[in-house]
């Protein structure tokens, strides 16, 4: 249905800086956005040479943004013509990109004022990657809650909960992107669709298998091949690209050492209000009793009158609204999202759930602050940024050794 949708999308005429250039089966596209740290920078030329060397020239919106479409796969030139450039302005001048039909092509040329310092103290260093920790550990937070649910409630550790991120971004990508939908709403929707995902899925699959006494590593390893086949799904449907729910480029805020993107601000206030309502539910209602109930003691409930296969099927339902409410801020905060999105952070999942404690939500929320503040704060202590997961999972092992249960789990007997 998504590449349906696809194949009627027309490229933008090459001059358009306003609106979108779309690429389509035999175009593609190239764009960029020319700006400085004070702002975007309008009506200032760039010429773009192809693998042909033919030439072409666009000019920049009053935005900043400029994009041209593109009918040969090759290599391409972007150069700014410095004559148009405003004299307090210093740039390199030039990026060379690989464009391809089918798909846009991101052209970044650096442009600063001549009184720009890259250098940056340690404190402003530390603070800007102390909030790209918080608002990492936020987004996997919205996911390792529903991941701790399920395995409170059923002892199962789902290794297909993290394609219900991926599941997330993909379908607001289809709904926002390309059917056009207003970004809220398209976002609700994709919300409900992924909680029915989680409703059907314990309806067709986990209770008849609960109930025919499969054993939790018979379970698990069902987790695993359900996990294959989404990932293989996205590659059917979507392809193995990188698509965006928004193309346009975000907004930045600056809030002194910290700067981020507006949808960062926005998807951070959004996931610390779910999970507020989600900790409000759990200790204050009825529902949110019986499910730590069912967590403790699943026979033991069922005895007192509470229906435990219902519980389930809501914490089913609630996980995967969750995840895919995280899956959509992922994709905004990193700018795309792609069929194997969810393997990557699966592993930052399920560090996060035990390192607070398997089985509690509230340790799921307090082990992914952790372990995005690690990831993050690791490149500032001086660990190289291709070690910084690795340095999360150290941290996990040496609390393990001390606490087996982890931060807020209850030690059980064993034997």
């Amino acid at each position: 249905m998504i590449l349906g949708a696809l194949s009627f999308l027309l490229a933008a005429p090459a001059q358009a800086v306003d609106t979108l250039c779309m690429p389509s089966e035999t175009t593609g596209c190239i764009a960029g956005t020319l700006r400085t740290e004070e702002g975007p920078i309008a009506d200032v030329d760039l010429t773009l040479t192809g693998p042909t060397g033919v030439e072409e020239t666009v000019t920049t919106s009053e935005s900043g943004k400029w994009n041209l479409s593109i009918s040969e796969e090759g290599q391409y030139e972007v150069a700014i013509v410095t004559d148009t450039l405003p004299d307090d302005l210093d740039t390199k001048g030039a990026a060379t990109v690989q464009a391809t039909l089918g798909s846009t092509a991101a052209a970044v040329i650096e442009v600063r004022t001549s009184s720009y310092s890259s250098e940056r103290s340690f404190g402003e260093y530390l603070a800007q990657s102390a909030a790209n920790g918080i608002r990492l550990g936020l987004l996997l937070a919205l996911a390792s809650v529903g991941l701790s649910l399920i395995y409170g409630t059923t002892r199962l550790a789902s290794f297909s909960h993290a394609e219900q991120v991926t599941l997330g971004g993909m379908l607001a990508y289809g709904l926002v992107n390309v059917a056009g939908m207003n970004l809220w709403l398209g976002g609700a929707l994709t919300v409900a669709l992924c909680a029915l995902t989680g409703y059907l899925q314990d309806r067709v699959l986990w209770q008849p298998l609960r109930r025919r006494g499969l054993g939790l590593t018979q379970l698990m390893i069902v987790t695993i091949g359900l996990s294959l086949a989404m990932q293989y799904c996205f590659q059917y449907f979507v392809g193995a690209r990188t698509v965006r729910i928004v193309q346009d480029n975000p907004g930045v805020a600056t809030l002194g050492p910290i700067t981020m993107t507006y949808q960062s601000f926005v998807a951070m206030g959004i996931a610390v209000l779910v999970l507020g309502g989600v900790g409000f539910a759990l200790l204050r209602t009825r529902v949110g009793r019986a499910t730590r109930a069912v967590a403790d003691n699943p026979a033991l409930a069922a005895a007192s009158g509470i229906d435990v296969d219902k519980v389930i099927r809501l914490v089913w339902t609630v996980a995967a609204g969750l995840a895919g409410l995280s899956g959509i801020m992922y994709a905004l905060v990193t700018n795309g999202i792609k069929w194997d999105s969810g393997m990557q952070i699966l592993l930052l999942l399920f560090a996060a759930t035990t390192l607070g404690g398997l089985g509690t939500a509230f340790g799921a929320l307090i082990g992914s602050l952790i372990i995005g503040l690690v990831v993050e704060l690791a490149p500032v202590f001086g660990m190289p940024g291709d070690f910084k997961y690795a340095t999360a999972m150290l941290i996990l092992i040496l609390l393990l050794l001390v606490r087996p249960q982890g931060l807020l789990g209850k030690a059980e007997r064993v034997g």
